[in-house]
């Protein structure tokens, strides 16, 4: 099932440039953003978004969380309409890092991907885990690349998640590390006991073969405020340990979803962007 969102939406503001899919595939949900602007031959990276725990309850809620909680279309629109500008009083962006920002965006114009945002039930132990990552692999990806212009290899193949998500989509990683090319994990909600585990378990995963590199890009990002901040620090010290490299980043706030529509996802969603 596929229904198409136009104009006329109350999302019409955010998705001015990229057109919107609610699509159900192998009994579940998940919302496809595809940019407009594309040549018919171009294609692009594909990048899979994960919520958080305060969505899992609600299908059309956890689907929706990042266009509609998260500020993903409107970081997408501020980011291809430089400079970004403050739009919060809170302070989560300093001058340096703006102007650091706006530099790297007027050197190199955003390009975007595709973007697949799933809803994730909370999980409540491995046999759920497998679940999602069998549906991801077999439904998520391949549909996602029949509704779009989607690169099909793995190393144009992003994961991302926040919180829970952040803690999901490591899970998903260790499980299937031949599916995805880059990870960001944003605030993610994982104790800082269980970050050895997973630098070791991605270490064996990714070692080196003919066709790839152990190297593929980690984003770790957190804020002063997170309460998963000590998890984050401690994952980047287990990956850095096991010589993964990984960009680390502690950006000012709360871990809030204020946070995310101000400075967030557009953090992301620009690491994201540099990849190719």
């Amino acid at each position: 099932m596929r229904r198409a969102f136009g104009a006329n939406s109350e999302l019409a503001e955010d998705l001015r440039n990229l057109r919107l899919l609610d699509v159900t595939e192998g009994g579940r949900r998940f919302v496809l953003l595809v940019p407009r602007y594309l040549a018919p031959a171009q294609r692009l990276p594909l990048v899979v978004l994960l919520h958080g725990l305060g969505e899992t309850t609600n299908e059309r809620l956890g689907a929706y969380a990042w266009l509609e909680k998260y500020g993903l279309g409107s970081a997408w629109q501020r980011l291809k309409r430089p400079p970004i500008e403050r739009t919060s009083t809170r302070g989560e962006w300093t001058d340096a890092r703006l102007d650091e920002v706006n530099a790297e965006l007027a050197k190199r114009p955003f390009r975007g991907f595709v973007m697949a945002c799933p809803f994730m039930p909370n999980p409540s132990g491995p046999s759920d885990l497998d679940a999602y990552a069998r549906w991801i692999e077999r439904s998520l990806l391949p549909r996602a690349r029949a509704e779009s212009n989607a690169l099909d290899d793995a190393a144009h193949t992003y994961l991302a998640g926040v919180s829970l998500g952040g803690y999901v989509a490591l899970e998903m990683l260790v499980r299937m590390p031949h599916a995805f090319g880059a990870w960001a994990g944003v605030q993610t909600a994982i104790g800082t006991w269980a970050a050895p585990g997973y630098a070791e378990k991605l270490a064996q995963a990714w070692q080196p073969t003919s066709s790839s590199s152990s190297a593929r890009p980690m984003l770790i990002l957190t804020s002063t405020q997170d309460q998963w901040r000590t998890s984050s620090e401690a994952l980047e010290r287990a990956l850095r340990a096991k010589n993964i490299p990984s960009t680390y980043r502690v950006i000012p706030g709360p871990h809030d979803q204020p946070w995310l529509r101000e400075a967030g996802t557009i953090e992301t969603l620009l690491w994201l962007d540099r990849l190719s």
